[in-house]
């Protein structure tokens, strides 16, 4: 089993010395660290206890490289308190202590280090006063080990302790995709850029596509190694180092992410629950500028409080809006801290709970707090977390993607919880889109509504057409949403698709008797007309002569024979009834079967329909856009 053991403590009570004691491993790495003898960056060590490979990641206790052991401390599974027996506890054990608890550590044990410097009573003493510090926290009950880097006393039974504990250990669960936050990167000569940090989740693999983010810049990992040995897999809770092809070291800094390529997505707002410490010496205010410590990168941001008060108190929780300065990569459930802007302490930390927030307005906030309330009831339920983060698309829905880099859940994970979304009939796929059932049958409520207007102001009109429906509703929505509805609603046979137009199922076009009489009247008029049609305002006037009818009314008759068939359209002023048009093209058939090269002239033509020219041009045209005919220089090719 892997984990990943942190070190915290105060400046100079012996850390990395207790790392070196336990591995062998100086994990001061730079030449400043040995010269000034104090740890200025993070530092890693590894040691092989059998049952469990640990990963140590050194830290930091000097005040002024908090952020820095705020990179190192993301990710552990476990925490070494460190306090030094000739001074007990001090300011930055207990922030560190804090940290741990803010970041919900689970696990740790407190080692008391330079026990050769200390009587036995001197030991207790300091034994209390570490009690007095975790109580009521995570390390309540921990083992406490006394050591001493010096003389190796205590440093088999530290190790025996870490055996017993890390075997107890529960291993991380893996339904978030591949994700590491990069806390160092550096060039190898011929293999090229190389990253390492704590694989937090997910599994990496030789020859995978990745990105780094927050610039989704991809790349291709070349090589992998975990405990300084190659491998061809990487998984979560492993100290890990990635061979990268595809980008320079250069453009690689702490903070950033690799992912799996398409995954996840920076942003820079992010709702979440936060706890101020008990001992903070203000109350967290709207507009307050922090430092935002995610993973390990720290982004400059103001707070936005959620709450009729626009404050959070000392000791106290509640939900907050992060703005930050730069985009970052987070996602739910992940933990953070917040420290203030200026001086440079530790007021706060919290979890995520929505990493993909707009901009909240404070008459929202009712509606908001109610809304992380629920996603915080849902914690554990899959399937109920991805129906309330739908919610809150609408009716524009969610592609799978936007789902994912919400979630940040594995691809089979977050199919399987909208799969029981969809079963239970709570989601509708609308096609590459999902929607919850709510918006989505408010869109069929409105698709209604729509065609019934349409239908009392044009009760002739056989319907709307599909493309002006889709702009009074759907301008602003996918055109997945707008099919998906109109199939929805036509196998519900609330309506009826005809090629363009849009009806309700039951509409029906009932004519009144002068309605009747006009549509009568017009089929006289083309019937008696033949190929020698009047013009179509001359027939339209003929049509209402005598009668109480408006042109308006006729042109709406008019529209019936156009829309059933009946009447052909040639011209914007010149229409035929249908049969007069099939006889004609018969007529032109029997013309050509008759021809050898079965060509035709407008002269011909003439003769053949017995009409003037007058006609016959628009005709002719017609017949060439139906490929009837197609025009051979001044004649007629007949098809």
């Amino acid at each position: 089993m892997d984990i990943i053991v942190g070190t915290a403590g105060h400046i100079d009570h012996g850390k990395t010395a207790l790392v070196k004691a336990l591995t062998g491993v100086d994990a001061d790495r730079f030449p400043e660290e040995k010269l000034r003898g104090i740890t200025i960056d993070i530092g890693f060590a590894e040691l092989d206890l059998g049952d469990a490979r640990i990963g140590f990641v050194d830290v930091p206790g000097h005040e002024r490289f908090v952020k820095n052991m705020l990179a190192g401390a993301s990710g552990i599974d476990f925490v070494l308190l460190v306090i030094a027996a000739d001074e007990g506890v001090m300011p930055q054990t207990r922030e560190h202590f804090e940290i741990c608890r803010l970041l919900e550590t689970k696990t740790g044990l407190i080692v008391l280090t330079k026990s050769d410097l200390v009587d036995e009573e001197l030991l207790e003493l300091v034994k209390l006063d570490a009690s007095e510090l975790v109580e009521n926290s995570f390390l309540e009950n921990a083992p406490v080990v006394a050591v001493s880097a010096k003389t190796g006393e205590g440093i088999e039974e530290l190790k025996q302790v870490l055996r017993e504990t890390a075997a107890r250990i529960p291993e991380r669960k893996n339904e978030t995709v591949a994700r590491l936050p990069i806390d160092r990167s550096f060039s190898v000569r011929g293999f090229g850029a190389v990253v390492t940090g704590t694989l937090v989740s997910g599994e990496i693999s030789e020859a995978d596509e990745m990105e780094i983010l927050p610039q989704a810049r991809k790349v291709r990992v070349r090589g992998l190694q975990t405990h300084g040995k190659p491998v061809k897999n990487a998984r979560a809770g492993q100290r890990t180092a990635v061979n990268l092809g595809g980008v320079e070291q250069s453009e690689i800094e702490r903070g950033m992410v690799l992912a799996s390529k398409g995954t996840l997505r920076p942003a820079q707002i992010f709702d979440a629950e936060i706890e101020v410490l008990k001992d903070a010496k203000r109350s967290l205010k709207t507009r307050q500028r922090v430092r935002v410590h995610v993973g390990t990168i720290e982004a400059l941001g103001r707070v936005q409080v959620l709450n009729e008060k626009s404050e959070i108190a000392a000791g106290e929780k509640d939900f907050v809006q992060l703005r930050l300065e730069i985009p970052i990569v987070c996602v739910p459930g992940e933990r953070f801290i917040l420290r203030s802007y200026s001086p440079q302490i530790t007021i706060a930390g919290g979890r995520v709970l929505d990493n993909s927030a707009a901009k909240h307005r404070r008459r929202d906030i009712e509606n908001i707090r109610k809304y992380l309330h629920n996603l915080i009831e849902a914690e554990g339920d899959r399937a109920r977390q991805a129906k309330i983060f739908l919610e809150t698309y609408g009716e524009r829905g969610a592609m799978f993607s936007d789902l994912q880099a919400q979630t940040g859940w594995r691809a089979e994970i977050l199919q399987k919880a909208l799969a029981a979304n969809v079963e239970r009939k709570a989601v509708v796929e609308a096609n590459a889109y999902f929607v919850a059932r709510t918006p989505f049958e408010n869109l069929k409520q409105k698709t209604l509504a729509e065609i019934e207007v349409f239908h009392a102001k044009e009760p002739l009109a056989r319907g709307i057409l599909r493309e002006t429906l889709r702009e009074k509703i759907y301008a602003h929505l996918p055109p997945e949403i707008f099919k998906s509805v109109l199939t929805n609603l036509e196998k519900d046979k609330t309506i009826a698709a005809e090629k363009d137009i849009v009806r309700l199922a039951a509409h029906n076009l009932e004519l009144s008797a002068d309605e009747k009489l006009l549509r009568q009247r017009l089929a006289n008029i083309y019937k008696t007309a033949k190929l020698e049609v009047p013009k179509l305002e001359d027939a339209l006037n003929e049509a209402i002569r005598n009668t109480k009818s408006t042109r308006e009314t006729a042109r709406k008759i008019f529209q019936l024979f156009l829309n059933s068939g009946e009447i052909v359209k040639i011209t914007e002023e010149f229409y035929f009834i249908k049969p007069e048009i099939d006889a004609l093209i018969t007529r032109l058939r029997d013309f050509a079967a008759k021809s050898p090269d079965r060509l035709i002239d407008v002269s011909a033509f003439k003769d053949l329909a017995g009409i003037s020219r007058k006609y016959a041009i628009p005709l002719l045209e017609y017949f060439d856009r139906e490929r009837i005919t197609r025009r051979a220089v001044d004649k007629r090719l007949i098809l």
